[in-house]
């Protein structure tokens, strides 16, 4: 081969791996997400239903233990607002794959593959998480509290009503049993972007002043402003 011919093929293969990177980067960047999910089924179910069903809680598994769904929601409750969040982004899932898929029985398995693409999932997911407060099903418990109700009763307060499930001690001498530590209530605010723009944390206690104690079935309110730029908002509890 001649020296023209051989510079002439480097260069072409220069400029063919040149175009090959410039396209990989126009690409939106993805993630790939992976998930499984193993159901039994009804005697009242079809077969084929109960796959279908497998397959579609393995890909809401993927979208909820994805990266992107983790930062973008890891201040917010586990509601039923993040339950539609996860569906929603499940239609999203680009190049879906079934890896897997088993029947044992009454048992079916499945296990996906798909890819979120990174810009639109967190658009997709800052523009829900920004559409309306918490539902009462999404209200938070954990070992030694339950948020009974949370309620803007008039414009910039919300009113926040909680009960102790076990005995809260409040004294400087912390006795064994007391729970000080899980027993805080977090307040984020979002505006609507869905962007956090405040997170605040409060002692459970029984009045705004401060009871020393709480016994178990004891209940409290706590009253907080809102900011007035905050469109949305999400109570929480310390586990």
């Amino acid at each position: 081969m001649s020296v023209h011919r051989t510079i002439g093929l480097h260069v072409f293969l220069s400029a063919l791996s040149l175009l090959s990177l410039t396209a990989q980067a126009a690409e939106p960047p993805r993630l790939e997400i992976t998930g499984d999910y193993r159901y039994k089924v009804h005697e009242s179910e079809s077969m084929a239903d109960a796959k279908n069903l497998a397959c579609r809680e393995a890909f809401r598994l993927a979208v909820i233990n994805s990266a992107i769904y983790r930062e973008q929601t890891a201040m917010v409750v586990d509601s039923a607002l993040l339950r539609d969040l996860a569906y929603s982004l499940t239609t999203r899932v680009e190049d879906q794959q079934i890896l897997e898929q088993t029947e044992q029985g009454r048992t079916v398995y499945c296990r996906v593959k798909g890819y979120l693409a990174t810009d639109e999932s967190a658009r997709v997911i800052r523009t829900q998480l920004s559409g309306g407060p918490v539902p009462a099903e999404g209200l938070d418990q954990n070992r030694v509290l339950r948020l009974l109700s949370v309620k803007e009763e008039s414009p910039g307060l919300l009113t926040v009503q909680y009960q102790a499930l076990k005995r809260l001690d409040w004294i400087g001498t912390h006795y064994q049993g007391g729970f000080r530590e899980s027993a805080d209530i977090m307040v984020d605010f979002y505006d609507d972007q869905g962007v956090l723009i405040q997170s605040e944390r409060y002692q459970a206690r029984r009045t705004t002043t401060g009871d020393d104690v709480m016994s178990a079935g004891a209940v409290g309110m706590l009253q907080v402003a809102k900011p007035a730029r905050a469109k949305t908002y999400r109570v929480w509890l310390v586990k």
